[in-house]
This record gives structure tokens, sequence and C-alpha cells, in this order.
């Protein structure tokens, strides 16, 4: 196990009405004038508007509204964001909805502070110095990123999409009701499943040794969103599997798991690029490709990983053949992802076969990625072309 410092600061209010709570925390976070960071109209239409700014009214907070941000959030909707902070005085920022919003109020927080344009962020041509607080408001489980520094912004001009990490992005607190996510449609409630097994995936298979207490967490957070997974699809308004699902969400992106050990995110990657040129949802281009990269990466030097997946997870019997054992993890993999209705392969959600050469480009404009085993450009050119 590698050496870490151990911090998450960000404050959770979990449960039901929780929500009673807002507005006394954006005050006492020095917040007085919030923008609030929003999607679509549905959160106006099923009242959780009206009930999140009636909290602001109560402590006498200003409000004004940055809507329409969408999913693979855009570059430019941020510039209109810090653009909007700057002549209204925002000092809070409050994201209302899933990781798409909360991102793009990350990257507004960083942006107000710098003078450049926010692309150099994600970019690497400039680092987060200060950051406006933020707090959020979360409606769907997936990304992790009410708990985390992390924000992953598209930029549709340069056809890419990349990601920005900093501990001043972390939210000050967020407020996770189980409630929030029963109006999610089951499309994005099962990319989010997806999401969310690919997080802990990461750290799953990854190459530290001694990391047991990190794997057994993992094993827990999979076994329950394999669990409930199914339960939330059939009967999206069940309080028990909403909130095991939500919470599972943000365990698996907050560090617990990561801290310790390095992490693949070579999968992440691989689909950014892909979103980045075609604008699919994350979850299900993360389902067809994880596979496909399970697949590639698969060795003698490796399987071991998926034989514990195979025998953990997905309950095979320990002592038979360790290859097959560990094969029989990748096709149940598969098989779950494909009963929460995800499709499986890119060519089926209008990829064209002539863009796997430029988003392979993209995905290693950086250098190789991945560390259970390293990928180049010809690496992820085979993924892709397994996944096609």
């Amino acid at each position: 196990m590698e050496n870490f410092t151990f911090s998450l600061p960000t404050e959770i209010f979990f449960g039901k009405a929780q929500i009673k709570v807002l507005g006394e925390e954006i005050r006492k976070h020095g917040g007085s004038n919030v923008l609030i960071c929003y999607g679509s109209d549905r959160i106006k239409e099923n009242k959780l508007f009206t009930v999140v700014t009636k909290q602001l009214k109560k402590q006498k907070i200003t409000f004004h509204e940055l809507n329409g941000i969408q999913p693979n959030p855009r570059i430019s909707r941020v510039r209109d964001g810090i653009q909007l902070c700057k002549e209204h005085g925002i000092d809070f920022l409050l994201a209302i909805g899933g990781g798409s919003v909360i991102d793009s109020a990350k990257a507004i927080a960083a942006g107000y502070y710098y003078d450049g344009d926010p692309r150099d962020f994600f970019i690497k041509e400039a680092e987060v110095a200060e950051a406006l607080p933020l707090a959020t408001v979360l409606t769907l489980a997936a990304t992790g990123s009410e708990m985390n520094g992390n924000g992953v912004i598209s930029n549709l001009e340069t056809q890419e999409k990349r990601a920005v990490g900093s501990p001043l992005l972390l939210p000050r607190f967020s407020i996770l009701d189980p409630e929030y996510t029963f109006s999610v449609p089951p499309n994005q409630t099962a990319a989010g499943i997806v999401d969310i097994m690919s997080h802990v995936f990461a750290f799953y298979f990854c190459s530290a040794e001694d990391t047991y207490l990190q794997s057994s967490l993992a094993d827990a957070i999979l076994r329950t969103v394999i669990h409930y997974g199914p339960v939330v699809l059939k009967e999206p308004k069940n309080y028990v599997a909403r909130a095991n699902i939500l919470w599972a969400g943000t365990l698996a992106l907050n560090g617990l798991l990561s801290f310790g050990q390095p992490g693949d995110r070579a999968v992440h990657a691989i689909e950014h690029a892909v979103c980045a040129v075609s604008d699919i949802t994350h979850g299900v281009g993360l389902a067809i490709l994880t596979p496909c990269w399970m697949e590639y990466v698969l060795s003698a030097a490796t399987k071991m990983k998926f034989y514990s997946l195979s025998v953990n997870i997905f309950g095979a019997l320990s002592g038979r053949n360790d290859t097959l054992t560990a094969k029989s993890a990748i096709i149940k993999t598969r098989e779950f992802f494909s009963s929460l209705g995800m499709p499986t392969q890119l060519s089926a959600i209008g990829v064209a076969e002539n863009q796997l050469e430029t988003i392979a480009q993209k995905t290693v404009r950086f250098g190789k990625i991945g560390t259970l085993k390293e990928l180049a450009f010809d690496d992820v050119m085979a993924i892709l072309k397994m996944a096609y």
C-alpha cells in the first residue's frame, strides 16, 4: 500500500428532507448571492427548484440562474456561467443535478478567478489557484462529483472531453436525498449504474499489491450496485434501493478506494474521447468499452484480478481453472450491462468506423494511459475495433 494523505472535507447531508439545511449551510460558508446551476426544467416541473429557492429566501439569499447545462457539459456554457458570476457579483455556486451540472459549476468556480480561458485548465496549460465555494443538490447517482474535486468538460470546437482536478473544487457540502432520484428516466439510471461500476473497476483492476481493505470495500460497492441496480429499474420509487445506489455512487469516487493505490482509468480516458467526437451518453460508452478493455488486458499477469471479480462478485466457485474463471468475469460483466438495457457495440449508437483513429489519437494525446497494462495508440485502436 502506498503512502497517502486522507482528507474528505465535503459535508454530506443524506436522506429525506435534508434540503432544510440548505440556506443555513450556504450562509455558514459565506454565501449571500448564489448562482443556481441546473440542466433541464425537470427540476421546476417536479418542484425541486421551488423547494430550493424557498430555503434560500428564508435566509434572504439572492440568487440567479444558469440553466441549459447539457450532458457532456460544454465549455461554452462554463464561459456563460463565469460571465454571469462577474456581472452579478456571485459569491457562491449551487449545482442542482448530476455530474454534468456539478462539473460545470466546478469549472465556473475555477474560472471566476482566472484571467484566461477556462479551457486552459483542461488542456494542462493552467492550474486552479483559487475557486468560488460551491455546494450540490444531487439528483442522479453516477459520477461521484458531489464529493470529489474532479470535473470533466467537453469542447465541441476541438472535439475534446478533458478533466480537471483540484482540492479547491471539492463541494463545501452536498445534499443527497434519494427521493430526488425517483424521477430519473430508466436509461439515465442504468447509465449511472454503469458509471458507478466503472469507477470501482478503476481501483479494482489496479497494479498495487497489499490493498486488501480497499479491495474489500470495492467488493461491497459492486455487490450493492449489482443487487440494487435491477431493483431501481423495476421499482423507481423504491427508497431503499435508490438510497443504496445513491450512496454507492458517492463512495465509488470520493477517494475512499483510491487512497494507497494508483487506479487504472484507461476505460474512462477512451470513453471521454469517444464522447468528444460523438456526444454519446457517458455510461453507455463505458458499458460498451469496459468488457472489451477487460478482454484486451487479461493475461497471465493480470488474470487473478479477474478471477477475484468472478468469485467475489459474480459467485463463481473458487478452485476451478484460473483462466476460465477469469474469463467468466468478463462475460458476466457484459451480461449485467446488457440486462440494464445497455448496447454492446459502438456502431449501434452512431459512432462511425472512420472516427476510431481520431478517437485513439485524442485518447493518448498526453501519452500512454493505464496502469494495469499501459496502452499506446495501437492498443487503444485494438480495443475500439473490438467494441465496434
